[in-house]
């Protein structure tokens, strides 16, 4: 897929990959006490075999040089890729209050869906939010992602013709 394909895909986000949230939640119990914070990623549905359009959340980009504490996670702005694939954030709150504060409104701009995970982390313990803090359904969707060592095995000839060279 080039850039431009990327940029005209369909936006309509299905839902997040059963594995995601799991990561997402096992990484937020793995930080407690303090907070976890990842910026969501998706993937065109039909890549996944499903046969709608649509996204579906697959990734979560940690990204480094992210600070965090018991009641804050932060991000250096400038470290945030541009990422035509950023869906929205994910981030948890380890006093177990799954709405959103007043500093998580203020990062809920960049992307369309937001995710906070409360303490213990079950699978019961997480919420979706609009950019604007609505709750919002995001549904959980088994699906198989592709095996994350396919990420690198690429070639100067698969670069060169995504670069159009």
């Amino acid at each position: 897929m080039g850039l431009l394909d990327a940029l005209f895909r369909s936006s309509e986000i299905l839902g997040i990959a059963e594995e995601t949230l799991e990561f997402a939640l096992e990484s937020s119990e793995a930080t407690h006490p303090n907070e976890y914070m990842g910026f969501l990623r998706g993937t065109e549905a039909t890549q996944l075999g499903l046969e709608q359009d649509g996204l579906v959340i697959t990734d979560i980009l940690i990204v480094p040089g992210t600070e965090s504490n018991s009641v804050s996670a932060t991000v250096r702005t400038s470290s945030i890729p541009n990422d035509v694939k950023a869906l929205g954030s994910v981030h948890s709150h380890p006093n177990g209050v799954m709405r959103p504060s007043q500093a998580d409104l203020e990062t809920f701009g960049r992307g369309t869906v937001h995710i906070i995970i409360g303490a213990p982390y079950r699978r019961s313990d997480w919420k979706a939010f609009d950019p604007q803090g609505r709750p919002t359904r995001l549904n959980v969707i088994d699906v198989d992602l592709p095996d994350s060592e396919e990420f690198f095995d690429f070639t100067q000839a698969d670069i060169d013709e995504e670069l159009g060279r």
